[in-house]
């Protein structure tokens, strides 16, 4: 599809997947006020908090740990599997199980280990089995109301998120940067939305340059998890297959693997996320690394982040990769919305 003809977009996203990233400043701002309004009594001090959830309802998590990572004082994991890791055991440990649905097996899993370890726990859901069990049990719940995919709800699973460390007293008030992130992201909007023609819309323009490519998105420090979830929306929304590194390490194993097999590399693209309160040697690493692959004939582009802060940078750039994804679909035609392998997979092991 012509990217230009945006009138046309709705004849592929027949539920609406624009509709959702353009409301994105919109759900933070939702998410950050609902949760300053939550239930949250009988907290007793934590020393490690856990939270279990998958795709769309972990990564708000990945986020939060990372913009937090210079202020937080006890260690913040994210949990993707079954049960729970063996440090989760007592009052010691908050529990945040955390399942869009609320069905989902790996976070009921963990919320029944987090139980039988006596942990503190703290339900983020709209519905299903796991609001169930919190109203069984008198766990916390906070309940949001979303129709649509998990990963179209990342303002929520960062937003509560937010709001609830910064009530358990660990982090300072983020209000203005929270308000300055959300203002930066319609500013953004406002140059990538879908009426801004190809020319005018750097979005667009980076979508052109994916097609038919395997895409590696590289990032460093605060604005990994950026990288990942730009790798999982161009998974999930452009059903294209992609991957995601960081950087240092990618420097010590993925730059070698360029070699093999003969010819791979015209089939490759590389995106850099750049953010100016990266370290500086990261900095470096990153032009020099992006050099590399470029000499060795891999596509390569830079993305660079724009705001005062990390919590504006990480928005400003997660909300790019959103619209990037859905225009890469809009290209290869694809209803951004259905997940028809991940959907048969669930059904099998229900079954």
């Amino acid at each position: 599809m012509d990217l230009n003809e945006h009138q046309h977009f709705a004849q592929i996203d027949r539920e609406d997947m624009l509709g959702h990233i353009m409301g994105l400043p919109l759900q933070l701002e939702k998410a950050w006020h609902l949760g300053k309004k939550q239930p949250l009594t009988g907290i007793q001090p934590v020393e490690r908090i856990i939270l279990a959830g998958m795709g769309g309802s972990a990564i708000g998590g990945d986020l939060l740990a990372s913009y937090a990572a210079d202020q937080l004082e006890v260690p913040l994991i994210v949990h993707r599997d079954y049960d729970l890791p063996a440090c989760a055991s007592g009052a010691g440990t908050l529990v945040v199980a955390s399942s869009h649905s609320g069905n989902t097996e790996e976070v009921l899993s963990a919320f029944e280990r987090a139980l039988k370890n006596k942990c503190q726990l703290i339900v983020v859901c709209t519905g299903g089995k796991l609001e169930a069990l919190a109203r069984e049990h008198h766990v916390p719940l906070w309940k949001f109301e979303h129709h649509g995919q998990p990963r179209a709800a990342v303002g929520y699973s960062f937003g509560l998120l937010l709001a609830l460390l910064t009530r358990l007293g660990l982090l300072p008030d983020p209000e203005r940067e929270a308000q300055a992130a959300i203002k930066g992201m319609r500013a953004l909007q406002e140059k990538i939305d879908a009426p801004i023609p190809v020319l005018k819309n750097p979005a667009k323009r980076l979508a052109g340059q994916l097609i038919g490519r395997h895409i590696t998105v590289f990032s460093s420090g605060f604005m990994s998890p950026v990288a990942r979830r730009w790798k999982t929306q161009l998974n999930e929304v452009a059903k294209a297959f992609a991957s995601f590194e960081y950087l240092p390490e990618a420097d010590h194993n993925t730059l070698t693997g360029i070699w093999n097999p003969p010819g791979s590399e015209t089939r490759e693209f590389c995106l850099f996320l750049l953010a100016g309160e990266d370290h500086p040697r990261n900095l470096l690493r990153l032009e020099k690394t992006k050099r590399i692959l470029m000499l060795e004939g891999i596509g390569t582009d830079l993305f660079t982040a724009v705001g005062e802060t990390r919590l504006e940078q990480m928005w400003n750039a997660l909300l790019f990769g959103d619209y990037l994804a859905f225009y890469l679909a809009m290209i290869y035609d694809t209803d951004p919305t259905p997940i028809p392998p991940i959907a048969t997979l669930k059904e099998e092991m229900s079954a």
